[in-house]
This record gives structure tokens, C-alpha cells and sequence, in this order.
């Protein structure tokens, strides 16, 4: 498959990338301080988000060669011990991590993200816990997803919700795959999609499931009225305008509508 030719990093990306730098820079520098500890590495930041390249990823994330997204976020948040804001203000609206005192063994480090029983019934009222499933809807062709199991939860202000119209139990969130909605959506991104809104709204982005499995696509109604599932690559020869056709026995059911991706839709 044809990869886009991806544009440079923004202003504010790069901006991301280098406020994570110094916060590594600085728990490097208090890691000096210990005698009887070895000096933090990027090797190790990777290995507590348990990355396949550890170092590697971790650099390209400090140096801005790739953009943040919001589980490498909360993971470095996890491995670094900062609040996700402190890097990323757009990507971590609405959520915050796990307490910093998480145990960075192999049981701990697979869920970065608070659990209910993690937090206090005070924290409790003030967050919702949205599950979290391994399904993955396509920014591409379409991914099928026979087995879906609950991954974890992520916590969202209610306060935030609120102001979103969006209500908790009426939340899911997946992860999407594929360049087709790139670069309003990437290969990895975090999707919280609100279940109760399931009528077609033009130029918004839903998730949908058909006979080709679940994508995510922009619907765009045409001059007669026919709704168009496109991407938002400008690739149209990999990336075509899909029929939404109601009256097709291929019809793509509407799962619900994306609210979120690490930042509002």
C-alpha cells in the first residue's frame, strides 16, 4: 500500500517534543543524584512503555521525527512520572494519568490507564471511565474485529463530557488503523466515539461497521441528497468516495460519531 507523503511536524508538535525532552533531560538529572542507582536512559524510558524499539521510539518522539499521539503520551507519563498536559495540552484534553506512585513492573506497566479501583470516591465523581476496547476501526479498507475484549479505561472529566453534550455510558473507546483519514486521524490514534449519535451529520467523522468490517470515515451529503463516506488523505486513487446506501444489502450500519481523538473533532 502507498504511504502519504507525510508533511513536517507543527509548530505545536514540535513544541510537544521538546517540553517531553527537557522533562527527560531533568528526571536523567535527578536520576545523578542517586549513587546507588543507574542514570535513567532512553532505553529504559522505552522499555517501561514496552516498546519493541525502545530507544529508538523514545528519541523520535524527543527529537520530533514523529508526532505524539495520545497512548505514547500517557505511557511516557507513566514512565517519567508528569501529568500528560505538562507535554501535550491539545492531546491530553479532558484526562489525566494514573498516580505517579504506579509500579513500573510488567503487571503495572499494562495498564497506564487508571482503573476504577485505582482512585477514591471523591476522584470517582469527578471522572468518568470509559472502556477502553481492543477493536480498531480502518482509516483504510476496513478491519474486522471477530474477538473485541476491554482493554483497560480512560478517565474523562464529567465536567468535560458535559460541556461535549456526551454522556458516559453512551461512550466507547477504540483505536483507529490505517492512513485514509490522516492527517485529521492517524494510524494508532485513540477514538472516543459517542454511541447515541447515529444519524448522519455532514462533515462529521463516524465509525462504521459493514460487510468489510468497521472504518471510520467523514460523511459528506451530496446534491441529491446521498451520503458520501470519505477519507480525509488527499489520495482519492488509494482513498475513493465510498455510497453510504441505506437501500444495499453492503449498507455501513453507523456505530457512532467521533468526539475525540487525543484533541475535539
Amino acid at each position: 500500500m502507498k504511504k502519504p507523503i507525510r508533511t513536517p511536524l507543527s509548530a505545536e508538535q514540535l513544541d510537544d517534543a521538546r517540553r517531553l525532552h527537557d522533562i527527560y533531560k531533568l528526571r536523567v538529572k535527578e536520576s545523578r543524584s542517586d549513587p546507588d542507582k543507574p542514570v535513567l536512559t532512553q532505553t529504559e524510558v522505552g522499555e517501561r512503555c514496552e516498546w519493541k524499539s525502545p530507544q529508538s521510539t523514545v528519541s523520535q518522539y524527543m527529537t520530533g521525527k514523529v508526532a505524539l499521539n495520545l497512548e505514547a503520551l500517557v505511557k511516557l507519563s507513566q514512565a517519567l512520572d508528569f501529568e500528560p498536559y505538562e507535554v501535550s495540552p491539545t492531546l491530553a484534553a479532558g484526562i489525566r494519568r494514573a498516580p505517579s506512585s504506579v509500579d513500573h513492573t510488567a503487571d503495572a506497566a499494562n495498564s497506564p490507564i487508571p482503573e476504577k479501583s485505582d482512585v477514591s470516591d471523591t476522584e470517582d465523581d469527578r471522572y468518568a471511565f470509559i472502556p477502553q476496547y481492543d477493536a480498531k476501526a480502518a482509516a483504510g479498507l476496513g478491519s474486522e474485529n471477530p474477538h473485541v475484549e476491554i482493554r483497560s479505561t480512560l478517565a474523562f472529566k464529567r465536567e468535560w463530557l458535559k460541556v461535549k453534550g456526551a454522556k458516559p455510558d453512551q461512550l466507547i473507546v477504540i483505536y483507529a488503523e490505517g492512513e485514509s483519514m490522516w492527517p485529521t486521524i492517524n494510524d494508532g490514534d485513540v477514538l472516543l466515539v459517542d454511541r447515541s449519535r447515529i444519524e448522519p451529520v455532514h462533515g462529521q467523522v463516524f465509525v462504521l461497521a459493514g460487510s468489510d468490517g468497521a472504518i471510520v470515515k467523514r460523511l459528506v451529503q451530496g446534491p441529491l441528497g446521498q451520503w458520501v463516506l470519505r477519507s480525509d488523505n488527499d489520495d482519492k486513487e488509494e482513498y475513493p468516495d465510498r455510497y453510504h446506501l441505506h437501500s444495499n444489502g453492503n449498507e455501513h450500519r453507523i456505530i457512532g460519531k467521533v468526539i475525540w481523538r487525543g484533541g475535539d473533532l
